[in-house]
Parts: structure tokens; C-alpha cells; sequence
């Protein structure tokens, strides 16, 4: 990766940046930003091999900041640790699992927990990486968490140098008027990117341009549920395709991100469907009966939702989409 030297007095993140070919690098494929201390972050391998995740740090620019001098680089960043295999993820949760903690100190709840695949950031005094709230830059740099200044940048969720205020949103210039999209939501960034975002100077960081929005918590029932079933699991283009892949590609499930109603295409030779929300639950069952096109109203609750369909070989073909 080709490194190039920022000489900005304005901006002093420290970072070197360069360009990163597709599906060759790390890249932060969900964030999750939950009430309390519900915090993590999902990071996907794009690549054939596996990757030591030592080799590479998350760094946390709060309230717009734009410099780790701002306070000690401990302070800012957390190594990460482990490996990622191949086309797979690694799930990073904020450490606080005190079932007895309250106010700061208020537990992950369970099912988030269960998604983890490492804590980080026990302690908010050693290391405050992951202490997000929707308003802040979250970078992914290849380097050392003590040696800021020589780490390349291999993804930035966000803007630094800019604090939006209470969130980002929808709305031109991005932390105005609009529905909020990143306080208290989850961000999965689309199938069609192929790697992260290495420019620090960003003119501005629109939040749907490449992730979808869904809020982290939801109420069916009037019981509150996290809404983090897809962690752990992300579709990237990036993926080599599959001995299905035929019978996949010709499935088609739109719009998606959809407002409520959801057309699945092509689904003529399979004899079920079934669609099941992000707690596994089953929304919606029924025999295709032939036909070619169905539609579902799935405008009940909004969130992440699995279209399985199952042919007479018991084979199955699973989508994913997203209800806004």
C-alpha cells in the first residue's frame, strides 16, 4: 500500500493514508451504536487469506477531534486481537459485562455479548476506542495503537474534524435536519463495497451512501430486543461465488433497503418461503405455489429480515433485507 504523507496543519490525525485496491484490505462492515453501552464494531476479511488482527488498531475521534494529541494516544486507540479467516468477520463488543453494573458501568446485554468474538475497553480512563455515540469518527488503521503517527488508515467510519452534534442524518449536509442514522442505530455497510474509506479529508460523510441504517434496539411487544442478529455475518461482492451460485443470483428480493413492502423474484423453482426477522423469528411462511413473483408486507417493524426459500432437494437460498 502506497503511503502519503499528510502536511496539514488543520488537520493533524497523524495518519499516513493511501489507496487501497478492492477487496484487499480490512474494512469495517457494521457499527453498532446501542442504548447504553451497547457498542461494537463488526470488521470483514475480504481477502483469501487470513489476517492477524494484531497488526491492526481502532482509534476513536470524539466530538470532532482531529488530532491524538488531544490526549494520549492509549486513550484514543485499542489493539485489536485474534485472526480473520477468509471472507469471514470479527465482531469487537465493549467490555462491560458487570451484570451488577449500573449508569457507566451498565452491562451489554446478553445477546450482544453473545456476538462477540472479543471485548475491548474495560476501562474508560485506559482506553475510550470504543465509547461511541453516534457522533463521533471511528478509524481502522493498520499499525501500532502506540505509534499513531506511522499507522495507515484502512477505513473511517464518519468525519473526523467534525462533530455533527447529536448525530449524523440523512439530510444534506449530513448533521442537520433529517432522521437521525447513526445514534442508537446499527450501520451495515452495503454488499456492493469493496473496501474501506482511506481519506481523511472527506469532504463530508454522507451515512447512507454506503451503509444501511436500522435502529439497535426494537420494541415488539412492548419488550425492547436488540437488533444485532446480522452481526457476525456480512455479504460483500467480494466473496468468490459459491457452487450455488447460479440458483442464488437468480433470485432477486427489491427494493432494498425497502420502506415495507418487498417483491422476491424468480422463486418459481422453489416450493417455500419464509421470512424471519433478526431474532430468528418466522414473520412470514407460505408455498410459493409457482408463481414467479411474490410480495410481503413487512412494514410491521423496522430492521434486518432473512427471505430463505427451499426447493423440493431441500436446497436453500437465503437474502437479507432491510426494512427502513
Amino acid at each position: 500500500m502506497k503511503k502519503v504523507l499528510l502536511f496539514l496543519s488543520t488537520l493533524l490525525t497523524g495518519f499516513t493514508f493511501g489507496q487501497t485496491a478492492d477487496c484487499s484490505e480490512l474494512f469495517i462492515s457494521e457499527y453498532v451504536e446501542g442504548w447504553s453501552n451497547n457498542k461494537a464494531l463488526e470488521i470483514y476479511n475480504p481477502t483469501a487469506n487470513s489476517i492477524d488482527l494484531s497488526q491492526y488498531f481502532v482509534a476513536r475521534y470524539n466530538n470532532g477531534s482531529t488530532s491524538n494529541t488531544s490526549g494520549a494516544t492509549a486513550s484514543i486507540a485499542i489493539q485489536l486481537t485474534g485472526t480473520i479467516a477468509p471472507y469471514s468477520t470479527h465482531v469487537g463488543v465493549l467490555d462491560k459485562r458487570d451484570p451488577m453494573g449500573t449508569g457507566q458501568e451498565a452491562p451489554v446485554w446478553d445477546d450482544l455479548q453473545a456476538k462477540a468474538d472479543e471485548f475491548y475497553c474495560p476501562v474508560y480512563a485506559d482506553s475510550y476506542a470504543f465509547y461511541w455515540n453516534g457522533n463521533d469518527a471511528v478509524v481502522l488503521a493498520k499499525g501500532s495503537a502506540t505509534d499513531i503517527a506511522n499507522a495507515v488508515v484502512v477505513d473511517i467510519f464518519g468525519k473526523i474534524g467534525q462533530d455533527p452534534g447529536t448525530a449524523w442524518t440523512s439530510a444534506f449536509p449530513y448533521n442537520g435536519p433529517g432522521d437521525i442514522v447513526t445514534a442508537d442505530h446499527s450501520m451495515i455497510r452495503k454488499a456492493t463495497i469493496k473496501k474501506g474509506e482511506t481519506n481523511v479529508l472527506l469532504s463530508f460523510f454522507d451515512p447512507l451512501l454506503e451503509y444501511d441504517s436500522i435502529p439497535a434496539v426494537v420494541d415488539i411487544g412492548g419488550q425492547l430486543f436488540g437488533n444485532w442478529e446480522s452481526l457476525g455475518v456480512h455479504t460483500c461482492d467480494c466473496e468468490p461465488a459459491s457452487v450455488d451460485e447460479e440458483m442464488l443470483e437468480s433470485v432477486r428480493v427489491y427494493p432494498n433497503p425497502t420502506n415495507g413492502v418487498v417483491y422476491v423474484k424468480n422463486i418459481a423453482s422453489f416450493d417455500n418461503i419464509e421470512i424471519t426477522n433478526a431474532l430468528g423469528q418466522s414473520v412470514y411462511s407460505s408455498s410459493t405455489n409457482g408463481k414467479t413473483v411474490m410480495s410481503v408486507d413487512l412494514s410491521a417493524s423496522k430492521g434486518v429480515y432473512f427471505v430463505r426459500l427451499t426447493n423440493a432437494q431441500g436446497e436453500q437460498v437465503s437474502k437479507r433485507v432491510v426494512v427502513k
